[in-house]
């Protein structure tokens, strides 16, 4: 009974490891590689809105594959790379760019690290200067480790 059970599992792990071996890449959707090039490069430049940080071209979840396949209806439908990002832009905001336009709305998002990396260096430099001005006596001794 123990032999026959250890059969099964071998064959079933056999049989995925095989199956993982003969898997190929995934055909493109369209079957001109010129406009499946194009909507690659679209995709490249459009933010999942669900997943953090990826493309569309990226992301495996539903609203990506979803927006793949509209880009690619755009295309076949003879829009330019141009009238799809507009499309984008108008229906889902500056922030479905990848690399989002300087605008008032979006100075944050340009020069937020900026300004956080100098307010960090900024508060370093005053807490060691006034630090540096202290007198020793000033600081509080530190107490010897309890031995027990």
């Amino acid at each position: 009974m123990v032999n026959r059970l250890l059969n099964l599992l071998v064959a079933g792990l056999l049989a995925c490891s095989l199956g993982a071996a003969w898997a190929n890449e995934a055909a493109p959707a369209v079957e001109d590689p010129a406009l499946e090039a194009r909507m690659t490069a679209i995709a490249s430049e459009l933010r999942c809105l669900v997943c953090q940080n990826q493309t569309i071209a990226d992301s495996h979840a539903d609203l990506a594959v979803d927006l793949r396949r509209q880009v690619r209806e755009m295309l076949q439908a003879g829009q330019t790379d141009q009238q799809i990002t507009d499309y984008m832009t108008a229906r889902y905001g500056d922030f479905v760019l990848y690399r989002p336009p300087f605008k008032v709305a979006t100075a944050l998002l340009w020069f937020g690290p900026a300004a956080m990396v100098l307010i960090g260096l900024g508060t370093l430099f005053v807490v060691l200067r006034r630090r540096s001005r202290m007198a020793a006596d000033q600081f509080e001794p530190e107490e010897p480790d309890a031995t027990p």
